[in-house]
């Protein structure tokens, strides 16, 4: 099986390489976002961010470190797709998971005010990325400064055990596609 990990901050891109994936070369995608999304609903909470934190940390507690990683894998096996990408990575455990699976992870970062402005203007629809400026600096800090227990997030953890780094600053989405998929193609021996 081939599996990519996807990290990095919130509106860098990660999205649009795991769908690069899938439409160009037939990954599953095990979006940790709709997973958690779907859990909360399940239990009649909101999808916030704080939520989503919550729930994947009790998962870890309850299923281990790599949790979200099993689930995406498992997701793709019922399926019977062999190539999966899954995201976003948040806790070192979840790369930890994809590197003992044979798997790179991605850690992908743009320029904040350019990630402001594609989660301001887009049309996910995300509850979670309707925010002023000032609360998506705070929950950034919140989630790249490790506070708590292992099970919790630690996006800086994340970023140091990373194997491939892409920057997404002014690319052109079709380029950034191009790029990243060109980095993964060669990273993964032309196995895509």
């Amino acid at each position: 099986m081939i599996i990519v990990g996807l990290a990095g901050t919130n509106g860098s891109g990660k999205d649009t390489v795991a769908h690069m994936l899938v439409e160009r070369h037939g990954f599953y995608f095990g979006s940790a976002s709709e997973m958690l999304g779907e859990e909360l609903k399940k239990r009649g909470l909101t999808l916030e961010r704080v939520n989503k934190s919550a729930l994947s940390a009790e998962w870890r507690k309850e299923h281990g470190l790599g949790a979200i990683v099993d689930i995406a894998v498992e997701q793709a096996q019922t399926k019977n797709i062999d190539k999966v990408v899954v995201g976003s990575l948040r806790n070192p455990g979840e790369v930890d998971r994809v590197h003992e699976l044979g798997g790179v992870v991605v850690w992908i970062d743009a320029d904040l005010k350019v990630r402001y402005q594609r989660i301001a203007n887009n049309d996910r629809g995300r509850v979670e990325d309707q925010k002023t400026y000032e609360e998506f600096l705070a929950e950034e800090e919140a989630e790249m400064t490790h506070i708590g227990d292992e099970n919790t997030l630690s996006m800086s953890g994340v970023k140091a055990k990373s194997d491939i780094f892409i920057k997404n600053d002014d690319i052109e989405i079709e380029k950034f596609k191009d790029f990243a998929e060109q980095i993964l193609y060669d990273r993964l021996n032309k196995t895509l």
